[in-house]
């Protein structure tokens, strides 16, 4: 098998990755506070070591899968009139205890369970910037909940939600539903913007995933035409130096 066909499949096996995340990022559309996913690819040049490019000749282009990384840009505010309704604008976070551990969230659709804790839409409880469960009384009725995610009640202040950024956001990957995770170290945010009342839509724009999943699906069934056509060329060739050698 030439080159050719090596570059042509690396191609191929890019455009693969790009069509999973854009299928994931459009089956989450209307996922709250879900973030789109983009796929960053570059060249990988191969030249063999000592020697030097034919004339007219060049290095050999293989396409490689460097990295998935968050479109950060937030998602857009709907208001619920639900007083445990949280969206975060700006960088950050809220952070959720789980049986994984600790995980991040951009979904704010929060409830106050049986005991008193405050907890995600799966029943993870919310954290504070200390990383400390938030509590509430059965008598806490009257919520209002702060710019800085101070909660306070007709019984004076109960709690504030923490917002941290990650340090390193290239760490931040999907940890499944709503939630994120993070290898490195997260950092609590000063001054957060959080409203209350309403909840982040994704950010994900249907159209334009779309449009990239028509190009990726055109550039895929380019390639895979090139491929075979270079299988039916390679094919011929060697019947035609079998009939000589016959």
């Amino acid at each position: 098998m030439e080159n050719s066909t090596y570059i042509a499949l690396s191609r191929l096996d890019a455009q693969q990755r790009s069509m999973d995340v854009v299928a994931n990022n459009i089956a989450n559309a209307n996922t709250d506070g879900f973030k789109a996913e983009r796929v960053m690819f570059s060249d990988y040049l191969s030249q063999q070591s000592r020697m030097s490019v034919a004339p007219g000749g060049s290095p050999q282009a293989y396409a490689q899968d460097r990295a998935t990384y968050l479109d950060q840009r937030d998602g857009g505010l709907v208001s619920t009139g639900n007083p445990l309704d949280v969206a975060l604008s700006g960088h950050g976070y809220f952070t959720v205890s789980t049986t994984d551990g600790p995980r991040l969230t951009r979904s704010g659709r929060f409830a106050v369970k049986q005991d008193g804790t405050l907890a995600d839409s799966a029943g993870n409880p919310v954290l504070d910037p200390l990383g400390n469960p938030i509590q509430l009384s059965a008598s806490d009725t009257r919520i209002r909940i702060s710019a800085d995610g101070t909660i306070n009640t007709e019984n004076g202040r109960v709690g504030q939600i923490g917002v941290v950024t990650a340090d390193d956001p290239s760490l931040v990957r999907p940890a499944g539903g709503t939630l994120y995770r993070t290898d490195g170290a997260t950092t609590a945010v000063a001054q957060p913007k959080i409203t209350q009342g309403a909840t982040e839509t994704s950010n994900v724009q249907p159209m334009t995933e779309l449009t990239q999943m028509m190009r990726t699906q055109r550039e895929f069934q380019f390639v895979s035409q090139f491929v075979e056509s270079e299988s039916q060329r390679q094919q011929s060739a060697i019947d035609k130096i079998d009939q000589l050698q016959s």
